[in-house]
């Protein structure tokens, strides 16, 4: 039985809507989502950080508007959110930390 390998099966592409799906067809594709989340996020919710558990929470709960957006073809809502949500990494460091003179 040969090994299922991504990147070797033929890519798909079409006009869905307003926007271009592709994909590669991955079976499975409900735990491969979960996976990825897992992989991404669960380091973060794990944390000691506080900071970095509110980011995780945040990153998570936006992953499902992000899947329902994109089921009604808006490209892209994950990058977005991602890209908004790093306003929350942004303003972590540029806090002060303790004993850091504010100049």
């Amino acid at each position: 039985m040969p090994s299922y390998c991504p990147a070797t099966r033929p890519a798909v592409a079409g006009i869905r809507g307003r926007s271009l799906g592709y994909g590669v067809n991955v079976p499975w594709m409900p735990l491969v989502l979960a996976g990825y989340l897992f992989a991404t996020l669960g380091a973060r919710l794990l944390s000691g950080d506080r900071r970095l558990r509110v980011l995780a929470l945040v990153l998570g709960a936006g992953a499902l508007p992000c899947s329902a957006l994109w089921r009604l073809e808006f490209a892209a809502t994950w990058c977005a959110f991602a890209a908004v949500a790093s306003l929350l990494v942004l303003g972590w460091v540029r806090r002060p930390g303790p004993g850091t003179p504010v100049t």
